[in-house]
């Protein structure tokens, strides 16, 4: 649970106000009879005594960037009023040991300081006679406050640690789908941009009319071709951290998503598609489309099982084309929302397109994908 408090926002203003409020503590209050707490008046306190708890209380005021430090300065004036049975810094003890476990990272600074802190209780009791009960109690007090600060630290750590893993597993997903994603562009945009060149070639071979006008611009769309086939392989090796082997045959499209129904029937899912588009995508658009499709009844197959219906809607919103999937798995079924492979994978297709993906559990139960892109794949 992330700390909202005062001395969370305004961690300085904080400091410096819980020091104010220990050094006026430690000079009006002091022990009464049986253990009781009474107000002395500040003009009975002497005024090396007053300087001494000023200077005890205003280190605390660095107790977050030099915990270890600051310890060092509050038992030195403990030290320096050890003799003085009326005057004790007792809490501003308290707040400079839970400073060292809270925020002090070396471990074995941070048990000197207990250590240090302890043995001064024990000669505190010594001089003041203090009985051995009491005694006890200080040393297990002072140790459980450190311990507090420590496993607050300690926990503090570890969430961080688990924020960087998170981080780094997102990174490494989105690199393994822009990497996959790259090998398939480099499928459909290579091969289109080959067929122009081969046809730009047959075309400057057959040229009936101005042989040598048609024999010119061919040749300029020849080496033209040629030119994005060079740009292209570079951009592509840039994206793709290692070359890739698999095979780079024909990527689906639209039309494929029939068999992809069946397939995904075959397995237990029942799918139901509407198709409103009125008119063809581009080549890239359709895969890319294909794919979120793919992916999202994989995940409804994963997570909600077999037996769930799964609706696919594929329409056009003004200049955009929207694709919307959506199961009826029950709600202790429904999907996780942690973003994994898939998720992630679909939102980067879905920006790379110009738009975006969202998904989400349903008020009623089961999943709901949304992606919206332009129709034709460039950002407005």
């Amino acid at each position: 649970m992330k700390l909202t408090g005062p001395f969370a926002r305004w961690p300085r203003g904080s400091d410096a106000v819980l020091a104010v409020v220990l050094f006026v503590a430690a000079v009006l209050v002091m022990e009464g009879p049986g253990d009781s707490l009474r107000v002395r008046p500040v003009t009975d306190v002497p005024l090396a005594v007053l300087l001494v708890l000023a200077v005890a209380a205003a280190a605390l005021y660095r107790r977050r960037r030099a915990p270890v430090p600051v310890l060092g300065v509050v038992l030195a004036c403990w030290l320096l009023l050890l003799f003085t049975r009326d005057y004790s810094i007792g809490f501003i003890m308290i707040a400079a040991l839970y400073s060292v476990g809270r925020y002090e990272t070396s471990n074995r600074k941070g048990a000197a300081g207990l250590a240090a802190a302890l043995v001064l209780l024990l000669l505190d009791g010594v001089v003041r006679s203090e009985p051995w009960s009491g005694t006890s109690f200080g040393v297990v007090f002072l140790f459980v406050t450190w311990y507090i600060g420590r496993r607050l630290r300690l926990r503090k750590d570890l969430a961080e640690q688990r924020q960087r893993q998170r981080t780094d597993e997102l990174r490494r997903i989105v690199a393994e789908e822009r990497t996959h994603i790259a090998r398939e562009l480099h499928d459909v945009v290579a091969h289109q941009v080959s067929m122009m060149t081969v046809q730009a070639g047959a075309a400057q071979a057959v040229a009936a009319t101005d042989p040598d006008g048609a024999r010119q611009a061919m040749a300029a769309v020849e080496q033209a071709g040629r030119q994005t086939l060079d740009e292209l392989r570079h951009l592509l090796g840039v994206l793709r951290p290692q070359p890739e082997r698999d095979g780079t045959g024909p990527q689906p499209g639209l039309a494929d998503l029939p068999r992809l129904i069946d397939q995904v029937s075959a397995a237990g899912l029942d799918v139901r598609i509407t198709d409103d588009l009125r008119s063809p995508l581009p080549t890239r658009v359709q895969l890319s489309a294909y794919r979120i499709v793919q992916e999202a009844l994989t995940n409804v197959l994963k997570h909600a099982g077999t037996g769930t219906r799964a609706d696919v809607h594929l329409r056009e919103d003004g200049t955009d084309v929207v694709i919307e999937v959506t199961d009826s798995a029950a709600p202790a079924s429904a999907q996780p929302q942690a973003a994994g492979h898939g998720i992630v994978g679909m939102r980067e297709r879905a920006t790379l397109l110009g738009g975006s993906l969202e998904a989400g559990s349903c008020p009623g139960g089961g999943f709901r994908v949304v992606a919206r892109f332009p129709r034709d794949g460039v950002p407005a």
